[in-house]
């Protein structure tokens, strides 16, 4: 399913009008979690889809999305759509399409294509063809045509194909919403901003809520969990790909942008419990460097601590975490004497908590002698996970290496132990436009 086609043109073309539809994509599993938090920042006509969320609106719709949303990937602009059978067939629906009003011929261009079910035998061949015909309308009208960058380009130009239908995107975002603006330092793989705010908000944690990730690596899941107690937008620090285009309007985005960048009146601002500990010293190093960086490390606490001997920071609240496992780790052996002990520990210690573990490996819910209240499939790029839901209360034991309990269902395919808690694995470098997991995708 791909989102319906923008249906009224703009009186001005270059800028969206209310009734153009854009796209959320989102790692995969977070589809719904995305639809109520672009819901609550007022947007509408808001569809969930496999692999994102669409939505309807204007210019401003399309900035706040990126500027607020801390569970999207990037945010698309669709400008066209079209049945087709052949590779003829979409050169002309992309060459009949008004680039020029979009963006100017200066500008440096990429082209991204992703399918499923298409019957088109080549991607890497369509996407030079979309790259010509926008270069050859540009020709066209005035001579010249831009440049291609497949690195760094100003303006990126996403082409989704059905078995029937391509639809076109220009990217809003430009690089990635989950690129923050102020990761420097991190554990190796680190979890994706995006990822990590959709998994506390499938938690439920709020901010009156003691937190704990005790193997936080780069500490990702403690920054993102502070930012948003403090109510700060995800994007305020970095720039966007709409900021390129033509009828981008600066002077509303420079109140939108300094009305995000209000801080949160301490007074006001219930305190924090939420706390990332580490057996890696580097690792929290590196976690607390990261904190300052993002401007929350006077609200978040970061320890050098031993996920099997600490004790809890407070009488409850909400664990989450992304254990190691073994596509990084490498060591099945390791984890599986790992995983029975952190069962104990929580069992022991941790009553009056609610446990969440992040994972890919099955091998976890299997060996950790605890019954699992909820799992929810999701993906890390192209892993398929678990969020593993624990609610720790007296006896909460269960008999170990046992067949996992029921879980909902898994949305489609395809975002030494103490010295390894901070693992976690490679994810995939694009998360997919709408619609199924692409075959694959071949930039140009």
């Amino acid at each position: 399913m791909t989102p319906r086609p923008a249906r009224v043109r703009s009186p001005d073309p270059r800028a969206p009008s209310a009734a153009e539809r854009f796209f959320a994509t989102c790692p995969r599993g977070l589809e719904a979690a995305l639809a109520d938090e672009l819901t609550a920042l007022g947007l509408g006509g808001v569809e969930v889809v496999p692999g994102g969320v669409a939505f309807a609106g204007d210019a401003a719709a399309g900035r706040r999305a990126n500027l607020w949303s801390r569970i999207a990937s990037r945010i698309l602009w669709q400008v066209g759509s079209g049945r087709y059978r052949t590779e003829d067939d979409v050169y002309r629906h992309v060459h009949a399409l008004p680039w020029r009003d979009w963006f100017d011929v200066d500008r440096t261009l990429r082209v991204q294509v992703s399918a499923v079910d298409s019957p088109l035998r080549s991607l890497e061949f369509i996407t030079l063809r979309i790259k010509d015909a926008i270069c050859d309308r540009f020709r066209v009208e005035i001579g010249k045509r831009p440049s291609i960058d497949t690195a760094q380009p100003d303006v990126r130009v996403h082409a989704f194909f059905s078995a029937r239908e391509v639809v076109l995107y220009l990217d809003t975002s430009g690089e990635a919403l989950f690129k923050r603006g102020w990761r420097g330092h991190a554990a190796e793989a680190p979890l994706r901003e995006n990822l990590a705010a959709g998994l506390l908000r499938l938690t439920g944690w709020t901010p009156d809520t003691p937190l704990l990730d005790p193997m936080c690596g780069a500490g990702t899941l403690v920054i993102e969990a502070a930012q948003i107690a403090l109510g700060r937008a995800p994007g305020a620090g970095r720039r966007f790909g709409f900021e390129r285009l033509n009828g981008f309007d600066a002077d509303a985005w420079k109140v939108e942008r300094a009305q995000a960048l209000v801080p949160v009146d301490p007074a006001t601002r219930m305190p924090l419990v939420v706390v990332g500990r580490d057996i890696d010293a580097q690792a929290v190093a590196a976690a607390r460097e990261n904190a300052r960086a993002a401007g929350v490390d006077a609200v978040v606490t970061f320890e050098c601590a031993d996920v099997l001997a600490a004790d809890p920071p407070a009488p409850g609240g909400v664990l989450l975490t992304n254990p190691p496992y073994g596509v990084r780790l490498g060591d099945t052996r390791a984890l599986q004497a790992l995983y029975p002990r952190l069962g104990d520990q929580l069992k022991q210690r941790y009553a009056g908590w609610r446990a969440f573990f992040f994972s890919g490996d099955p091998e976890l819910a299997k060996c950790i002698g605890l019954k699992t209240s909820r799992r929810t499939p999701l993906f890390n790029g192209a892993l398929e996970c678990r969020l593993y839901e624990y609610r720790m209360v007296a006896g909460s034991a269960r008999p170990r290496a046992t067949a996992p309990a029921g879980e909902a269902s898994a949305p489609a395919a395809a975002d030494g132990v103490a010295g390894a808690h901070r693992a976690t694995p490679a994810v995939a470098p694009v998360d997919a436009p709408p619609g199924a997991l692409p075959r694959s995708e071949t930039p140009r």
